[in-house]
């Protein structure tokens, strides 16, 4: 069971997570996040001390520390648990303090990202022991581990997690923290945004468990934004295809690298609401619910980059080249046409944006747009059935299409569309393909 910071915003909400995993007797490994804005602060600290600032991160830390204060006073009542939790508190805003008189540098920005995790487990922690409910700590820190390439190592994960919980013997339930790591060097690391997703997938499929639940602010996937359209529908079930295409391309439930584990051990996942917790949810598994359009997803931030050149003519080894490029600066591509003369890439990362171009440059004439966004048409078959298709390009015919994807994948069309038109798209869709304004 795998809680995110909005479920554990408040003192209520974390008392609230109690409530859910002891509303049986399954035995069960809880994942927490920090606690709702935490790692945004964490963020801004490293930042400031990145820079010299050293007294705006000093402020940011005695801001962070206050809220912490009072959120401790509330969730807890016993004066036993109270100066524990005070305990907690001063060693871990002690060590932020410690730091600001530190050099700066990125292994030490990732023992401040950490904090977050650490928090939140071990005050929650404290709150069960004095809610009498029995549970043990596992640190993640002990276990979850990634390699050299920061894929993380699942034969690894299993065998330490085996050994640690082989120490509770008969005992039930367990916490640990999402997101956080050790890396192949033994530091302290982390599974980058939305990590705790992917922490509750490795050790649901380390563990070969029955299912994966996560646990957010919404119930269940749902069938375009929210935020962007006002109607929207909860989808019941979706296949690991389905999910995964909608995590990658925007659908921000869900984290698009905590599909693969549960997948590859073929463990069920569960989309629940922590504030309705008896919504059906969204269920994921190795089936699909039937065919046609499930959802649509946008993913922002994209930048689109062609390469045209006549050299291209049946030259083979053209493709290989551009790539390689992409490949020597870790750049992951989205989506990708070819013609005969040009070819169109997309990528969401920037931070190499400059070399990357300056590398095309000798294989031909460089272009790039940026701001652009990617709408996703997620669904069993769709990029099968000949009058979905239709439907799509009728409903945008005035949305002007920079790239569009299709046949790559059997269950997605992805188009490439000026962000400025992301809304009125998935308007258009939304009326077009599920008949809701």
């Amino acid at each position: 069971m795998k809680f995110g910071g909005t479920s554990l915003g408040s003192p209520e909400r974390m008392q609230g997570v109690a409530r859910l995993i002891t509303a049986d007797d399954q035995p069960k490994i809880v994942v927490l996040s920090a606690l709702s804005g935490t790692t945004n602060s964490l963020a801004e600290i490293g930042q400031a001390m990145a820079v010299g600032n050293k007294s705006l991160a000093k402020s940011l830390v005695g801001e962070l520390e206050g809220h912490y204060r009072k959120f401790y006073r509330e969730l807890v009542t016993g004066a036993d648990a109270r100066q524990k939790a005070q305990g907690v508190i001063d060693e871990h805003f002690e060590f932020l303090s410690i730091i600001l008189r530190i050099s700066f540098n990125e292994a030490l920005n990732k023992d401040i990202l950490a904090q977050g995790e650490l928090l939140s487990t071990s005050l929650f922690a404290i709150y069960l022991e004095e809610a009498g409910i029995r549970a043990f700590l596992l640190p993640a820190l002990d276990f979850m581990s990634i390699d050299e390439f920061e894929e993380p190592e699942i034969p690894g994960i299993r065998t330490r997690l085996l050994a640690l919980l082989s120490r509770h013997k008969g005992e039930k339930l367990f916490i640990t923290q999402g997101y956080i790591c050790r890396n192949s060097r033994g530091e302290i690391d982390n599974l980058k945004r939305g990590g705790s997703d992917y922490t509750a997938s490795l050790i649901g499929a380390a563990m070969n468990a029955a299912e994966i639940q996560i646990w957010t602010d919404i119930d269940g996937m749902h069938n375009n934004d929210p935020r962007e359209v006002g109607t929207t529908l909860p989808i019941d079930q979706l296949s690991f295809e389905e999910a995964a295409e909608l995590a990658y391309f925007g659908a921000k439930i869900l984290h698009p690298a905590s599909i693969w584990p549960a997948q590859h051990f073929n463990v069920p996942v569960k989309l629940l609401n922590t504030l309705q917790p008896d919504a059906r949810g969204t269920l994921i598994t190795d089936q699909p619910s039937g065919d046609g359009v499930k959802a649509i997803a946008a993913k922002d931030g994209i930048t689109a980059i062609r390469i045209k050149s006549g050299r291209m003519l049946l030259a083979y080894g053209f493709l290989r080249k551009i790539f390689e490029v992409f490949e020597k600066y870790r750049t992951p591509i989205d989506m990708v046409t070819t013609s005969e003369v040009a070819v169109s890439v997309t990528i969401d990362n920037t931070s190499q944006l400059r070399s990357i171009l300056a590398d095309l440059e000798p294989w031909g004439t460089v272009e790039q747009d940026l701001d652009q966004t990617i709408v996703s048409i997620v669904g069993n078959e769709v990029a099968s059935t000949p009058e979905i298709l239709a439907r799509i390009f009728s409903v945008l015919a005035p949305i002007p299409l920079r790239m569009i994807s299709y046949g790559g994948s059997r269950h997605n069309i992805s188009l490439l569309i000026p962000g400025s038109r992301k809304k009125e798209t998935l308007l258009l869709l939304n009326k077009g393909l599920f008949g809701l304004n």
